[in-house]
């Protein structure tokens, strides 16, 4: 099960009492105090596994908390240490204050561990209170009390292109070509309920990630579908890859300009990202419509296209538009890297987008 977000109460262990004992031995006829110091309680520490992909783990966990520091005891024994309580997150994951809601914590790398709690001071025994003035002391210190926190932990995916389009528009069927995902794929909206991840191998020694999101629909950011809930899991991307569908009802530049407003109200800063588009389903429409619509959307964004003939089996060609600088295009700023027509079931420019990403990124970088 995916689970990116949950709330848990988390608390270190308390420090354990100081003893308040004396020396009684046979032949000892002044033995004075002995009593040892508590054992200080156990902290709460996150550490990043890059083997874990989901919160899952921590669902239905309310509470989670360390152990108590052990009493002292006589002979001048100290108490046990309460043992350390970690909890495994996903690389991505940020822990944020359940009142405030303050980042508390951003946990990226693999193998990171960081305290987060630490656990309560144990008592001192009264060995350590014994003076001229006060050879039998009764007196131990208790254990100081551990922390409380109320958190959040939210999961967002780390990769370099993050997948932005209406639902069937081909993300997913784009993923499972490209990338060892295997997202469920059909012919109806909403397929994809939950965000996947996937690695897109370039070569034997270079690879990218490439994340999928559920389909966004007008009025997400107020709360229609499913997009908005996980927009989060793309705010990491280096890069965007926006989806459009030719043979979808809605006008092309409509699904554009919606996707670009939806991501502006969601945050500000995604919508400035650098992105680069995809024109899907091209196999659906007849090749004269093909390069129409995509002549008109080219010119509905301002832009003017340098044309590169692609072909497609023995009969079908249709208009590729490139705009990267080194064709000699300098792009103003928040304009695509490229715009690039694809069928993922007909495998057409399939491993054209893929090298285009690679090095898209390249560039970012």
């Amino acid at each position: 099960m995916f689970v990116d977000s949950v709330e848990l109460t988390v608390g270190s262990g308390k420090g354990g009492a100081g003893c308040v004992s004396f020396w009684t031995e046979k032949f000892v006829i002044k033995g004075g105090p002995d009593g040892g110091d508590g054992g200080r309680g156990g902290a709460i520490f996150f550490k990043v596994d890059n083997n874990t992909d989901t919160l899952s783990a921590l669902r239905g966990k309310r509470v989670i908390k360390a152990e108590n520091g052990r009493p002292g005891e006589g002979r001048k024994c100290y108490g046990r240490k309460g043992k350390d309580t970690t909890i495994i997150v996903p690389p991505g994951t940020q822990i944020v204050d359940g009142e405030s809601g303050e980042v508390l914590l951003d946990l990226l790398e693999e193998g990171e561990k960081i305290k987060f709690l630490d656990g309560g001071k144990g008592g001192l025994g009264n060995m350590h209170f014994k003076g001229p003035t006060n050879q039998r002391p009764t007196y131990a210190q208790p254990g100081l009390p551990g922390e409380m926190r109320d958190i959040r932990l939210e999961m967002k995916l780390i990769a370099d292109v993050g997948l932005v389009g209406y639902p069937n528009v081909g993300k997913s069927t784009l993923i499972s070509t490209l990338s060892n995902a295997r997202p469920e794929v059909a012919n109806y909206e909403f397929t994809t309920l939950t965000p996947k991840l996937g690695v897109v191998a370039l070569n034997d020694y270079s690879s990218f990630m490439m994340a999928d999101i559920p389909g966004i629909i007008e009025g997400a950011s107020d709360g229609r579908g499913l997009g908005l809930e996980f927009l989060r899991h793309i705010e990491r991307t280096k890069t965007l890859l926006i989806m459009v569908d030719i043979a979808n009802y809605r006008e092309m530049s409509y699904q554009y300009e919606t996707l670009k407003e939806e991501l502006k109200r969601y945050s500000s800063e995604l919508a400035t990202r650098p992105f680069a588009i995809a024109i899907t389903k091209i196999d659906a429409l007849p090749i004269e419509e093909v390069n129409e619509k995509m002549e008109e959307f080219i010119k509905s964004l301002g832009l003017e296209p340098n044309n590169n003939i692609e072909k497609f089996g023995m009969n079908f060609e249709v208009t590729s538009y490139m705009f990267k600088k080194d064709f000699g295009v300098e792009l103003p700023d928040n304009e695509p890297q490229f715009i690039l027509p694809i069928s993922s079931i007909a495998q057409f420019n399939s491993k054209t987008i893929k090298f285009a990403l690679g090095e898209f990124i390249e560039d970012m970088k």
